[in-house]
């Protein structure tokens, strides 16, 4: 059986890089979990599963809203479950 690598499966946390005006995120992104609180205390940067790089600066808010590339590709790596 041929080995995968899923640790990006492991329910990604959601964080944002991207404000609007006000401050209010405009997306949350899912992003490996054991690096969000790394990149928290530490100020590193993570990479989302559509590519976008930033430090987390925040959580998100359940109904928070998710970025559709991020999603897309979380649900498509879902389906090799």
């Amino acid at each position: 059986m041929e080995s995968v690598s899923t640790d990006t499966l492991v329910r990604p946390d959601t964080t944002t890089d991207e404000t609007t005006s006000d401050d209010t995120p405009k997306f949350f992104h899912y992003v490996k979990k054991d690096r969000i609180a790394e990149s928290a205390v530490m100020g590193t940067v993570v990479v989302a599963l559509c590519g976008e790089v930033f430090p987390v600066t925040r959580s998100p808010k359940p109904g928070s809203p998710v970025c559709p590339e991020c999603k897309k590709v979380y649900e498509s790596l879902r389906k090799g479950d």
